[in-house]
């Protein structure tokens, strides 16, 4: 198998259920995300967020679409001040309990997998700028935080 890095695309922060979202893109190339799975995509988010538990509401969600007939919605939710909340969703993919092939029909994952080699960048980032702009300082910076991705470009780019 060759491994290649795939392109890395950082959308608007959004409100969602009372939450604050930042997003990514994963796809294999530039052309973007389907505008039908991205939809669908956000569609499902609102049934994939915690309820609020004092920690400022903020989530930021990897949407990934595959090579093959998959799309993949990993939602990341910060609750208890410091920790990560999980839930997923996926369409088009059989193999995780999809009823059938297509990308934006996504329902609830329940497996123990929480993201793949290309979604996985973000989690690192994504603690980061949680530590430096919401732990370290006197006055935690929600709009600081939600200012601080990932630049565009493909998953293997490190700022």
């Amino acid at each position: 198998m060759t491994f290649a890095e795939k392109a890395l695309s950082v959308r608007p922060p959004i409100e969602v259920g009372g939450r604050r979202v930042k997003r990514y893109h994963v796809t294999s190339g530039p052309a973007g995300m389907e505008p039908e799975v991205e939809r669908a995509a956000y569609a499902a988010l609102p049934e994939l967020l915690p309820e609020p538990d004092g920690t400022p509401p903020a989530t930021f969600v990897v949407l990934h679409r595959g090579t093959d007939s998959g799309a993949y919605l990993n939602v990341y939710s910060w609750m208890w001040d410091n920790a990560l909340h999980f839930a997923a969703a996926a369409g088009g993919q059989p193999f995780l309990g999809c009823p059938d092939q297509d990308p934006a029909n996504f329902v609830r994952l329940d497996g123990p997998l929480i993201g793949c080699v290309w979604e996985l960048p973000p989690i690192l980032h994504e603690r980061d700028a949680w530590v430096r702009h919401m732990l370290a300082p006197d006055h935690p910076d929600l709009d600081a935080y939600l200012a601080d991705s990932l630049p565009d470009g493909t998953t293997g780019d490190r700022p």
